[in-house]
């Protein structure tokens, strides 16, 4: 369940830049947005951090955010798809399912 958490808390903070990107000029929708995203993600991670280590989490939570906004930001939005970009996603996705093996839940 916490790994699952950690996982919907992901999706709030990968749509966090997007957001960010189209409401730079509404200050208004700006402010809302961080309510919108900042909450969810917050008591999700806390319920994350009552079964897992809180270092765990916070770099599954990071690690999975980097990746799925790179991954993202690759496939929608034209960003660079060079080989050492690739590779260095690969080395984070290789990261995390470490720390889900080795994490013992």
């Amino acid at each position: 369940m916490a790994w699952l958490c950690i996982l919907f808390a992901d999706v709030f903070e990968i749509a966090w830049p997007f957001m960010l990107k189209s409401l730079t000029k509404l200050s208004v929708w700006w402010s809302l947005s961080v309510a919108l995203v900042g909450i969810p993600v917050m008591f999700l991670l806390r319920e994350s951090v009552k079964q897992l280590p809180a270092a765990t989490v916070y770099a599954a939570f990071a690690g999975i955010a980097t990746a799925g906004t790179a991954i993202i930001g690759m496939a929608f939005f034209g960003e660079s798809t060079n080989p050492g970009r690739v590779c260095s996603l690969v080395l984070i996705i290789v990261g995390l399912i470490g720390l889900k093996v080795f994490s013992g839940n």
